[in-house]
């Protein structure tokens, strides 16, 4: 088969490997793709966004399957384009991309269903909203309700900063047209875990369970950031939550999904909090997580093309995953600046030497090559250095060791991923 990956992070170079393993695999490209992806894929130079342009190349190619990387292209409809050509898309159309695009629909189907979740409101208005923070004191989560690239959420501690918040998201526009509309939410407390499920619309099968550093600074200070380092599995979710999330949570949005005559086909990515009362849904994504899907492809021992050609044609309940009994690690290196201001173009040397280590694989994300054949970082998270061990604490040791081949002065990580697991 010929395979088409959309997107150019780390999380898509963590899918083309392992789709590049798969023995149904005749041909991977991968739009745009980047300086890690091309060692594995054909890289084409279309925007993950250009919907019309990434259907005509897989028309013209022949490809048989176009995998969705991030989110945006779906909610654009990516999946309906594809559809309509006549091609199988691995992630949900528009309509079921929304669990994703709008926080309040989310929250609504998640009602609808019975789903655990937080107390929440949705506002259009700033006054309306900053009137019922007043009203319901902090700590509180006040959340643009459009895609906001991981970052439209805000944990504020006080009145005064939940407030800020919605001027910033709601007047200032900070993550335009996504802040139109906010939702406030009660602040639950606990650890937070991400759980993916394979869905084909009727069916899921649990994936498996990661756990994220959002926050740029050791000890989970400073800014949100899309994610600066995960771990699988984290010892805190156990099989009976696993069960239960399923019974709970997946199966229970998976058929309020096809009862609104939306059905979810691909990968959905519940964030949970494990609070005191059991499991809670934060929010729904309609895509792997990144740098989380890093972890969990090294763990897969299923063959993953297999996996999603059965989520797009409906045949999940014959089918079943296998995973390494593996812990696996995932650091992030950053450009210095991030998730501000950073510089391009600095060289990285020493990746030959860290991706030489036993059970680590270097995954690029905001990375280019020049002519002169050096690797440079084009982005703000640019490396996801992953590494699998008998023991978290083994995995944890590896990458961290690989991390220190590689030279790069001008790009940092946190050292403190599995923090809360060790």
């Amino acid at each position: 088969m010929k395979v088409l990956v959309v997107g150019g992070g780390g999380r898509e170079h963590a899918l083309c490997w392992a789709l590049s393993a798969s023995s149904l695999l005749t041909r991977l490209y991968c739009a745009p793709g980047n300086a890690g992806i091309a060692e594995v894929a054909d890289c084409v130079p279309i925007g993950a966004e250009d919907i019309p342009a990434l259907v005509a190349f897989a028309r013209a190619e022949s490809v048989e399957l176009v995998v969705a990387g991030p989110e945006a292209p779906l909610t654009a409809g990516l999946a309906d384009a594809c559809a309509a050509a006549g091609l199988r898309c691995f992630g949900p159309m528009a309509a079921a991309a929304r669990l994703e695009g709008s926080k309040a629909f989310m929250k609504e189907v998640a009602e609808a269903a019975g789903v655990p979740t937080a107390r929440w409101a949705r506002f259009d208005d700033p006054a309306a909203a900053r009137a019922h923070v007043r009203a319901q004191g902090a700590p509180v989560v006040v959340k643009a309700d459009g895609l906001a690239a991981g970052k439209g959420v805000v944990v504020a501690a006080t009145v005064a900063e939940a407030e800020a918040a919605i001027t910033e998201i709601m007047e200032a526009r900070l993550h335009g047209a996504a802040g139109a509309t906010v939702v406030v939410e009660e602040c639950l407390e606990g650890p937070e875990i991400s759980f993916f499920a394979l869905c084909d619309g009727e069916v899921a099968l649990p994936l498996a369970a990661a756990q994220d550093h959002k926050r740029v600074g050791e000890g989970d200070t400073g800014p949100n950031t899309g994610g600066m380092g995960a771990y699988s599995p984290p010892p805190v979710f156990t099989d009976a939550l696993r069960d239960e999330v399923m019974a709970r949570i997946i199966r229970p949005v998976l058929a309020e999904m096809a009862r609104r005559g939306t059905p979810f086909r691909g990968v959905l990515f519940a964030g949970l909090m494990l609070t005191a009362e059991g499991p809670k849904l934060l929010e729904f994504n309609v895509r792997f997580g990144d740098p989380e899907c890093q972890a969990l492809m090294v763990r897969l021992r299923s063959d993953l093309l297999a996996a999603m050609l059965a989520a797009c044609d409906g045949e999940l309940a014959q089918f079943d995953l296998r995973w390494s009994a593996e812990h696996s690690v995932v650091v992030v290196m950053a450009a210095r600046g991030y998730p501000g201001s950073y510089d391009k173009g600095s060289v990285i040397r020493g990746l030959d030497r860290a991706a030489a280590m036993p059970g680590v694989q270097v995954f690029h994300a905001g990375t280019g090559r020049r002519e002169d054949g050096a690797v440079v970082a084009q982005g703000g998270r640019v490396l996801g250095i992953t590494a699998t061990g008998g023991t978290l604490r083994a995995a944890r040791d590896a990458a961290y060791a690989a991390v220190d081949l590689i030279d790069w002065p001008e790009g940092f990580c946190r050292r403190d991923i599995g923090w809360r697991a060790l």
